[in-house]
């Protein structure tokens, strides 16, 4: 039996995907508290058996049988949270209970950290765990993972109990299927493809920086099913523990994002440039580009959909169609 908190969102129901459509296995038990009144369709195509609220869970561990792992994707992920004590009760004490229940029963614990860890990237973006306390995260949601990932290693690092494998994934910025859910928060893939299906134009933010253009801000677009797929080469392959970056190792452009979305939906592109939210002024990333080195070290070489191929799918696939649900 595997468990997959926060598997009703985005990347944790295309976790499910993953194991359902490529490893066959439909013995999962789906953890999550359900806000938005539409986010229930992310089950609708999965297999699973059996779902919990959040708050049901350390209850229903009581008298689980044997547990497989561990997959811990639940959390506020939303950067523009203000509510800190939120953030502490949802990122860190949440997965710390979860984390001392694996090492209590030997169960394998994978865990859902972040690339806002690493702030406006001064320090680069190597998934090194020696540069761990080095970086400044932005918000307090980047602090929250930021917490959780230097509580992680102090217990490795003080001989603390601890599962038997334990993984951090810092994901970047994901998009696909399954994330209609987030609103403000849902990639700008997504909202480009709104936009432009309602408005005939995509708006990006204009840069407030001298050496980006607009629109020629970089971030590292991964597709989902790779984010998954990397979370399930971890899983089988227990030997791995540590911090571990998930992009693509190649940063793009917001303006070719929008682009891409724009050419899949079979049309010329047209974007406007509009002035960035009061909220997000320096809390903005300009440039992030994973380092995945780590990863390919631990044997995974499967390759990742470039920007192009991702967006292709993602809009053909699951957004032009009636049911847009993976």
């Amino acid at each position: 039996m595997i468990v997959i908190t926060g598997g009703a969102g985005m990347i944790g129901s295309m976790i499910a995907w993953h194991l359902n459509q490529i490893t066959g296995r439909d013995d999962i038990v789906i953890v999550d508290r359900i806000l938005h009144p539409e986010q229930w369709q992310n089950l609708v195509h999965r297999r699973y058996a059996q779902y919990l609220d959040k708050d049901e869970l350390f209850d229903w561990l009581k008298d689980a049988g044997a547990i497989d792992a561990v997959i811990h994707m639940g959390a506020i992920s939303a950067t523009t949270e203000r509510d800190f004590n939120k953030l502490v009760a949802d990122n860190i004490r949440y997965s710390q209970a979860l984390w001392t229940w694996c090492a209590e029963r030997d169960v394998p614990f994978l865990y859902a950290s972040s690339a806002a860890t690493y702030g406006g990237g001064e320090q680069g973006y190597d998934d090194d765990e020696s540069s761990t306390d080095r970086f400044r995260p932005l918000n307090g949601y980047g602090y929250s993972k930021q917490f959780f990932d230097q509580w992680a290693l102090r217990q490795m690092r003080e001989g603390r109990a601890s599962p038997p494998q334990w993984c951090g994934f810092k994901f970047f910025n994901v998009y696909g299927p399954n994330e209609y859910h987030k609103e403000r928060m849902a990639s700008v893939a997504l909202h480009s493809f709104n936009q432009f299906h309602e408005h005939g134009t995509v708006k990006l933010f204009k840069s407030h920086l001298p050496a980006y253009k607009d629109g020629m801000q970089l971030r590292d677009f991964v597709y989902v099913k790779d984010a998954a797929a990397v979370v399930a080469h971890f899983l089988a392959n227990p030997q791995h523990s540590g911090i571990y970056n998930v992009g693509t190792g190649k940063a793009r452009a917001f303006k070719d994002l929008a682009s891409a979305v724009m050419t899949s939906m079979g049309k010329s592109p047209d974007i406007t440039f509009i002035d960035m939210p009061q909220d997000l002024l320096g809390k903005y990333q300009y440039f992030t580009e994973a380092n995945m080195a780590k990863v390919r070290a631990t044997g995974y070489d499967r390759p990742f959909h470039t920007l192009e191929e991702g967006v292709r799918d993602y809009v053909q696939n699951y957004l032009m169609q009636a049911d847009p649900y993976a």
